[in-house]
């Protein structure tokens, strides 16, 4: 179908409370859980990707159009829309920041779709007629009234690294917003990138994100934080009928069951985020989906040395709080303030607390358990009692040795264990520097191989089936921070096949491309402090 042939619905802004007025003026917005506003205008659209299987989720004819471009550009609303920006507020590096909501992104409406095409990491949106509803959202499209002094615009660099990002992470298994296109809007916007007091004007552009809810845990917060309590059952109970039905009896709302399955979805992301070395960069409790999502792509990036303290947010340098390492702490901690926000809806909060007492017990259990899967081991207890320390020991050595971690994992599937010396020429092309290594550090190497070796016997798995099991969770391509920067060059400077070719390779993100290795390749030297490949900022 067309866009103006989609079938939309509106049932956020029919049954939530919205804001009385309609203009995009900056204000405290009270009592509501959104504000209508219309996106603005731009000078020159030019459409640079159209995500072809995001299309088919809510049965879009990927083919170009113009009206097509110019909707997706937020130059046009087509009748069904209902625009709006979303109200929320958040804590933002552990603090109260009172009222965030959406500065940047407008939702164009809800498409209700027959439910084609592979849903995976998304299919949370479906209803008993096997039709589901996913949002539009364009980001970048022009001011709202919670853009707070800001320009409501997006450069190309953050809405290409945001396309890319999502649709890696949908191709590598993990919960995530999808990307439906890229739209370049021949304007120019000006950000001072590293907050060093030199802005500059960069291409502007506009990313269309396709997810069944942007529902946050600030969308919570903020009334609570009020004392709106009212507002805030409402949008318990429309999440509940739109998500979460088995937690909604008539008029009771089981809200401590639902903040538990809330609470493993988010351990079940982080685990991931963890398995495939993504580090989210700023999670702020606005930015964690209530779906168990990755949502808000902003100084993210991707741990190519395998470092615990490595952040990519140049705001968070200093303190590193939202460091690689620390991302289920502060996922617990995030949820504690979603328990927080839920408390007046509840009798009892022991449930809840209960809750958070488990989460970091639950996430390391599942980090663990995909942590030996990296290795092609079960993780049955009962087979070898010493796979904790197994790990440990191989987590130390990875922060010792500068070790790229998806590399890593490639090579030592392919290590033949049965002769030690060879193994270890086998990951040499994982170290960033191999030819540094010291007699020491070498024996440590070889003792580990020969531990692991041991392991895999027990296990009784031939090394075809090892290296079935690693392949299958280690990926081959990931959007490598100095790869997506590349690309935003070359987009900038006029070349429209970059894009579509990584796109293309991350679509198949466990396999071998023959023709292709340079995409695996290790971060060369120039990019390791280079702005957009080593440190990012939230100017977007």
């Amino acid at each position: 179908m067309q866009v103006a042939e989609l079938r939309y619905a509106d049932r956020f802004v029919r049954e939530l409370p919205g804001d009385p007025r309609d203009d995009n003026r900056t204000r405290e917005v009270l009592r509501a859980c959104y504000s209508r506003v219309a996106p603005t205008q731009v000078p020159r659209p030019e459409l640079l990707a159209l995500i072809p299987e995001v299309a088919a989720l809510i049965d879009l004819d990927p083919r170009e159009t113009p009206e097509l471009v110019e909707v997706l550009a937020g130059n046009r609303v087509v009748p069904g829309m209902a625009p709006y920006a979303a109200c929320y507020g958040g804590h933002q590096f552990g603090t109260w920041a009172g009222q965030l909501g959406d500065g940047r992104a407008i939702t164009l409406g809800e498409v209700v779709a027959a439910g084609r095409g592979d849903l995976r990491a998304c299919d949370l949106a479906g209803d008993p007629t096997g039709e589901r509803t996913w949002e539009l959202q364009l980001k970048g499209a022009g001011p709202t009234p919670y853009s707070r002094r800001a320009d409501g615009r997006a450069v190309l660099r953050s809405s290409l690294r945001e396309l890319v990002c999502s649709e890696a992470m949908y191709h590598l298994g993990v919960p995530t917003t999808r990307a439906l296109s890229l739209v370049a809007t021949g304007e120019p916007v000006q950000r001072d990138m590293l907050y060093d007091g030199h802005p500059a004007y960069e291409p502007g552009a506009v990313v269309c994100r396709v997810a069944p809810s942007f529902l946050r845990f600030g969308s919570y917060e903020i009334h609570s934080s009020r004392g709106d309590h009212d507002t805030l059952r409402r949008l318990v109970r429309f999440t509940l009928e739109r998500f979460y039905p088995a937690y909604l009896d008539g008029d009771r709302l089981d809200v401590a069951g639902w903040f538990a399955e809330v609470a493993q979805r988010t351990a079940w992301l982080v685990s991931e985020w963890l398995r495939v070395g993504f580090v989210h960069g700023v999670m702020n409790t606005d930015n964690m989906s209530i779906l168990g999502l990755t949502i808000d792509y902003g100084p993210y990036g991707w741990i190519e040395p395998f470092d615990p303290d490595w952040t990519p947010n140049i705001t968070d340098a200093s303190g590193k709080r939202y460091r690689f390492g620390n991302q289920p702490a502060v996922a617990r901690w995030n949820l504690a303030q979603l328990a927080g926000a839920l408390a007046p809806l509840v009798d009892d909060l022991a449930p809840l607390r209960r809750t958070i007492e488990q989460f970091a017990g639950e996430l390391a259990s599942l980090h663990r358990h995909t942590s030996l899967r990296k290795l092609g081991l079960s993780g049955r207890r009962e087979l070898w009692t010493d796979d904790d320390d197994l790990l440990a020991v191989l987590g130390a050595q990875l922060v010792e040795i500068e070790t790229d971690m998806t590399a890593w994992f490639r090579a030592l599937a392919r290590a033949p264990l049965g002769d030690p010396g060879a193994a270890l020429a086998a990951l040499r092309g994982a170290y960033y520097a191999p030819d540094a290594l010291t007699a020491v550090q070498d024996a440590a190497i070889r003792r580990w191989l020969a531990r692991y070796a041991e392991r895999i016997a027990i296990e009784g798995i031939t090394d075809a089936e090892r290296r079935a099991r690693m392949d299958a969770i280690n990926p081959r391509y990931v959007p490598r921070n100095y790869l997506v920067q590349q690309v935003i060059e070359a987009t900038e400077a006029g070349d429209r096949a970059a894009l579509p070719e990584l796109l293309d390779v991350l679509r198949r993100p466990y396999d071998d491309q023959p023709g292709r290795e340079r995409f695996a390749a290790l971060r060369p030297d120039w990019a390791r402090h280079r702005p957009g490949c080593s440190m990012l900022s939230c100017s977007s």
